[in-house]
């Protein structure tokens, strides 16, 4: 097997995703892994979802930022990467390497909730609706999958990848192709939203009101699709 690409960005990652633009309008790289948390968490609110007795896997994981932010929501959470030298830096989470693209390296039914955080565009084309039912397998019925993606609608998030290493062979999709991703591995849509519409220093101030209201305006720098693994699926 090829060495993962991500272990030649480890070392320099949080170096490699720095962007003039991106960092006026984040500031560093923890508010965009915070922002994911806040959606996720107004989504669980939303609909009454009671993690803290639910499972949540973080796939394509990284250095598990995410699962820090998140652990203290839910009974356990559990990460996997291609990347032994991203994983190297995770703390205090349950992680493993996802040695086999096709194969996610947990059992059938284990998680009530799965996220894929800007993965899939580096994920090939042609390998994509397998490790889509892959994530369907390690799903309890009922459970939900979020898919959060770059938006390849906004011309500045379009540049921001085209110039960002670790994005080198990148290939960005469509709304339409995550919802069709999902609905083709047997997961029933619930919401979609675009978000990342202002920077930092205004999110800071009104909260999460006013990107809710502007969620379906193509305009935002990324978008989540969440839906739900169908029973009939699991039998």
């Amino acid at each position: 097997m090829s060495r993962p690409e991500f272990d030649k960005y480890a070392a320099s990652y949080e170096v490699l995703l720095k962007d003039p633009v991106r960092d006026r309008f984040g500031g560093g790289p923890v508010f965009f892994q915070e922002r994911k948390r806040d959606l996720i968490q107004a989504y669980c609110r939303r609909h009454g979802l009671l993690t803290q007795s639910m499972r949540y896997l973080d796939v394509g994981c990284g250095k598990g930022d995410l699962l820090a932010l998140l652990r203290d929501d839910f009974a356990g959470v559990a990460g996997c990467d291609p990347s032994t030298e991203m994983l190297a830096s995770s703390e205090n989470v349950e992680v493993r390497r996802q040695t086999d693209s096709g194969r996610i390296p947990y059992e059938d039914g284990e998680f009530d909730f799965v996220t894929a955080v800007c993965v899939y565009h580096h994920v090939p084309i042609a390998e994509r609706a397998a490790l889509s039912r892959e994530v369907n397998r390690v799903m309890k019925p009922g459970g939900v999958f979020a898919i959060i993606e770059h938006n390849p609608y906004n011309p500045v998030t379009r540049r921001i990848v085209s110039r960002t290493p670790v994005d080198a062979n990148a290939i960005l999709l469509k709304p339409s192709e995550s919802t069709e991703i999902l609905q083709q591995a047997g997961f029933a849509l619930q919401e979609f939203q675009y978000f990342l519409f202002v920077p930092e220093f205004i999110y800071r101030r009104v909260g999460d009101a006013l990107e809710q209201r502007l969620g379906k305006f193509p305009l935002g720098g990324q978008y989540a699709v969440f839906a739900t693994k169908n029973d009939s699926r699991a039998r």
